[in-house]
């Protein structure tokens, strides 16, 4: 028995292992229960009394050996350096498929830069928005249908006063409003960014979407110089000749209001399924500023004048590239997001 230890002990003092596989392998050979260590365990019980205490003694320095000679050799392998300490084992495995830049973004950015070419800056402000500068400051009625809760996400409602509602904001207006408050005349801005409304999810509506909103306020501007404008982004974003056509409507924040359509881009005016017929497609809403919405804001209605317009990103995307179902846009599907490779 004396020898077998012996002979054991001068094997464990000279293990090495090339890898984890090896190491695993020499464990089992002499640590786990059939291994060779346990074997001599169960043969303690022959060695003669007289023997036990010495036997026993080496059996201990044996095992002990074993176990701090796998230990040290496990980390050794856990110290070096192989190349996996940024490995995140969450992400997709390689090759990663990539994307191409979203649509959205691509007429986003056409839209953005259009309008600066006309001399519109960018404007930004917060998506979670208080009730003044999306409705109140915009000329709703506090029992305007826009602030029920079947059409507005609230984080906060006040039942006592609607204008201290916190809102999710329904359109960029309120960084109109912003803007307006904390800057004179003249105001040149588009306001590119999410909304949100409380709709049900179908491939026609979606619960947020994305608008692009203009305004220009100053001296003596006309509703001359806003329809120029659309007829100058229409055929900037749709082709030369692309027709403008301009219908009365009604905006709670314009006074005249206008929806605006363009000739149909797919058969040219002449009329098919997809203009349903009419030759006319509708793109956005616009009008003169309300003199009421520029009182609010602290602008002088006696002294200047301004036209808004609005349009959702989703729309004028739709009519570029045929898209027939709106929730694409926000499922990340790179299959369909290669199809906008040559996009941009």
């Amino acid at each position: 028995m004396i020898a077998r230890i012996n002979e054991l002990l001068q094997e464990v003092e000279a293990l090495k292992a090339a890898n984890a596989e090896e190491l695993e392998a020499l464990r089992i050979k002499y640590l786990s229960k059939k291994g060779a260590i346990n074997e001599l365990m169960a043969d303690f019980r022959n060695v003669p009394a007289d023997q036990k205490k010495e036997v026993g003694m080496r059996l201990n320095e044996l095992k002990n050996k074993a176990q701090e000679k796998i230990v040290a050799l496990k980390e050794q392998f856990e110290s070096r350096d192989n190349g996996c300490e940024d490995l995140d084992l969450t992400r997709s495995a390689y090759p990663v498929k990539l994307g191409t830049r979203h649509p959205l973004s691509i007429v986003k950015n056409e839209i953005i830069d259009i309008f600066a070419r006309m001399g519109f800056n960018i404007a930004d402000g917060p998506e979670v928005e208080d009730d003044w500068h999306v409705f109140s400051a915009m000329n709703f009625a506090e029992d305007h249908p826009a602030r029920d809760m079947q059409d507005t996400f609230f984080i906060e409602n006040n039942a006592e006063n609607v204008s201290h509602n916190i809102i999710l904001r329904t359109h960029t207006s309120s960084v109109q409003s912003r803007v307006m408050e904390n800057t004179q005349p003249p105001i040149r801005i588009i306001c590119p960014g999410r909304v949100y409304r409380n709709e049900a999810i179908s491939y026609r509506a979606h619960a947020f979407f994305h608008q692009v909103e203009a305004l220009f306020i100053d001296r003596n501007v006309s509703f001359t110089d806003l329809k120029q404008a659309l007829l100058l982004f229409a055929q900037e974003m749709f082709g030369k000749d692309t027709k403008i056509r301009l219908r009365p409507s009604y905006f709670p924040f314009t006074e005249p209001s206008a929806e605006m359509d363009i000739s149909c881009n797919i058969c040219g005016g002449k009329g098919c399924p997809f203009c349903k017929g009419t030759g006319w497609v509708e793109i956005l809403g616009c009008g003169m500023v309300d003199p009421n919405v520029l009182e609010l804001n602290g602008i002088d209605s006696k002294i200047y004048s301004g036209y808004a317009l609005g349009m959702g990103i989703e729309r004028i995307a739709n009519l570029k590239y045929r898209v027939n179902d709106l929730r694409l846009f926000s499922e990340n599907d790179t299959r369909f997001l290669k199809e906008f490779e040559a996009a941009y």
